[in-house]
């Protein structure tokens, strides 16, 4: 009798101290309501068969989901039979998808761990939002929280792996990751909980199972508190990364420029910002720029015009006074053919309009051009610039390379990219929203006109 009675207070002294915590971290991490609906992403392992008796003990109004990866043949049914009876003795909804996980991972070409992963997380999404839940909570704890810390700073990582799991994100909380394994552990045992083990939590084949099972275990051998300690380090590395984005933020108003599709980054200005590769990585990051590539920008700081860096969807330029950040153009047709008659041409992000009209009024306007239409053959051809182009510009009796034309006019390569050019018969009539050939002027002989208009969409 006194050996029960025992049981029953250390049950409910690990119950009143882990309520506590739970609340408290919950309060302080803003996480959620507690009078809000929670659906839990349980596995039937120890850690969320805890996350969910707390949750009942808590009176938070939950439901519990669960995920069949079918990836361990009868292991995976009595796990999705221990989970569908865990919700009925709680007397709460059940959801449970079964998945294809290999066959997924086959077809994405992923690892079986990152498609089981966004299979779960997907699917939670829509549980939530279609059955009327808050928040999806799952039961990572600290030293899942460290072990992930340990893994980031071993492949490499900048300010936002320092912070680990974070509580929340969105819609997704953990309120678990302020307890140790121990702690929960206590209180599965304290409370008598059954759960199932998943056998591939024992291999090292996983690098997560490598570190919890071989690295962690070795630092504790010198430092026993190493899961504390990191797992208070790791509060102070979140705190640390919000000044970060506070000053990264500061340079980014400062430095970075946005025209239309284009950015733009002055550099005698960045020159001056210190850290400069810290700095620039933050800037560029959002282009998909890496850590190697934003090293490579850094140099171009001090090169000569004209040297770029490309990312997978961007182009990094050095002109005289900027670096200018332009998107790479989707594969597109690389020429127009324009029909005699034609009025309209769309082009990716303007249109070409042409209209006979009398060659008494024109404009002065560069985006409009005025040309003899006798002078001219259909079809016409508009299409991108090239090297070798050469035109005769209006008032010149001599030809000009385009290529000399664009240095004249001081125009930075992502600008020559852009250049439209309409030709007749192999001769270039309008260099698009510059400048037009002298072959193909209005002159005092001229009975028609044609006009035709760059017009930005």
């Amino acid at each position: 009798m006194t050996c029960l009675l025992r049981q029953i207070a250390a049950a409910v002294k690990h119950q009143i101290m882990m309520l506590s915590q739970l609340q408290s971290y919950i309060h302080r991490e803003r996480l959620f309501d507690p009078a809000q609906r929670l659906l839990l992403a349980v596995s039937g392992g120890m850690d969320s068969v805890v996350l969910t008796h707390l949750c009942v003990a808590a009176g938070f109004n939950i439901g519990i989901a669960h995920c069949n990866f079918r990836l361990r043949g009868g292991e995976s049914e009595r796990d999705e039979q221990f989970v569908r009876r865990l919700a009925e003795r709680y007397n709460v909804p059940f959801y449970l998808q079964q998945f294809d996980t290999a066959e997924r991972a086959q077809a994405q070409k992923q690892s079986i761990q990152v498609a089981a992963r966004e299979l779960r997380y997907m699917w939670l999404e829509k549980i939530r939002q279609e059955e009327g839940y808050d928040h999806v909570a799952t039961a990572h704890h600290m030293q899942d929280n460290v072990e992930t810390l340990w893994m980031n700073i071993s492949k490499g990582t900048g300010m936002a792996g320092l912070h680990g799991i974070l509580p929340k994100q969105g819609k997704l909380v953990r309120p678990l990751l302020f307890a140790t394994r121990e702690e929960i552990t206590a209180y599965a045992n304290a409370h008598q909980l059954e759960h199932v083990e998943d056998s591939s939590n024992a291999t090292d084949k996983y690098t997560r199972n490598f570190f919890r099972h071989r690295v962690l275990p070795l630092l504790e051998e010198a430092y026993p508190q190493v899961v504390k300690n990191t797992g208070a380090g790791i509060q102070r590395f979140r705190e640390a990364e919000m000044l970060y984005q506070q000053a990264i933020a500061v340079h980014r108003r400062n430095l970075l420029e946005q025209r239309k599709q284009e950015y733009f980054i002055p550099v005698l200005k960045l020159k001056q910002a210190q850290p400069l590769q810290t700095i620039l990585y933050e800037l560029l990051k959002p282009f998909q720029c890496s850590a190697a590539q934003a090293a490579q920008v850094a140099e171009l700081v001090d090169s000569e015009p004209g040297k770029w860096v490309a990312t997978p969807t961007y182009r990094i330029v050095r002109d005289r006074k900027w670096l200018i950040i332009t998107p790479l153009e989707p594969a597109a047709s690389a020429h127009f053919v324009i029909e005699k008659g034609q009025e309209t041409v769309q082009l990716p992000e303007a249109q070409l309009l042409l209209k006979t009209c009398d060659p008494a009024h024109i404009s002065t306007d560069p985006h409009i051009a005025y040309i003899d239409k006798q002078q001219v053959q259909f079809p016409l051809l508009l299409r991108k610039w090239k090297q070798g182009d050469y035109f005769y510009p209006l008032g010149m009796d001599k030809k000009k390379k385009l290529s000399r034309f664009f240095i004249d006019q001081k125009l930075s390569l992502p600008e020559k990219e852009k250049i439209w050019v309409l030709e007749s018969h192999k001769k270039i009539v309008w260099i698009a929203g510059m400048r037009i050939d002298n072959r193909f002027r209005i002159t005092p002989g001229t009975r028609e006109a044609l006009k035709i208009e760059l017009k930005n969409t």
